[in-house]
């Protein structure tokens, strides 16, 4: 009984130090004032200004982590010093694991989910649909599922996969929380460069 209790625990920790660094994320991206320039989750996003700030707000905040993954760090060590070993161990692999993946994507390996050429990406868009090399005359690009495209005329102008922005989805609070801390914010869905 005790081994499963101890087995508990560090489950409990291990939650604990894979969610509470996320907290930025989670917290700030499902607000409601956060959410007032987005149409609901399936839709897809129109370009703009507010999309932009978007992105780059969600990347301040996955950055973030690394400064909030000190305070389960430090428990966790604090934990299995002089608390219980189970549970600081889990909170200490947890956020040691969450220090591992944002650190390696600055040497290599995938990219964060959200990025500054991401931005510059879509401002780019954005400039070519407002002069005179745009597709169409009322050239409105939209950010879909797997890329960006023109509402009006169809034609596709970047091919990028659309990563966890943060809008309230219909499935709920919780289950949209689930969502962002299995994928960590990454594009569910993925499109080839060749399609």
């Amino acid at each position: 009984m005790a081994m499963i209790s101890q087995f508990l625990l560090f489950l409990f920790g291990a939650f604990l130090g894979h969610f509470l660094p996320r907290f930025p994320v989670l917290l700030m991206s499902r607000g409601r004032g956060f959410n007032l320039h987005f149409p609901p989750h399936p839709e897809p996003v129109p370009l703009g200004p507010h999309l932009n700030q978007r992105v780059l707000h969600l990347r301040m905040f996955y950055w973030l982590s690394l400064v909030v993954v000190v305070v389960p760090m430090a428990v966790g060590l604090a934990s299995v010093r002089w608390g219980n070993p189970a549970f600081g161990f889990g909170l200490w692999l947890a956020s040691g694991w969450l220090v591992l993946n944002r650190l390696q994507s600055l040497i290599g390996g995938a990219k964060p989910p959200w990025t500054r050429a991401m931005a510059e990406e879509l401002q780019g868009v954005i400039n070519l649909s407002s002069s005179e090399a745009s597709c169409c005359a009322w050239s409105t690009p939209v950010w879909g599922v797997t890329n960006v495209r023109c509402s009006n005329c169809d034609k596709r102008l970047l091919i990028m996969a659309r990563p966890d922005l943060g809008r309230k989805r219909r499935d709920g609070r919780f289950f949209g929380y689930l969502r962002l801390l299995i994928s960590d914010g990454y594009p569910l869905i993925a499109q080839s460069e060749e399609e």
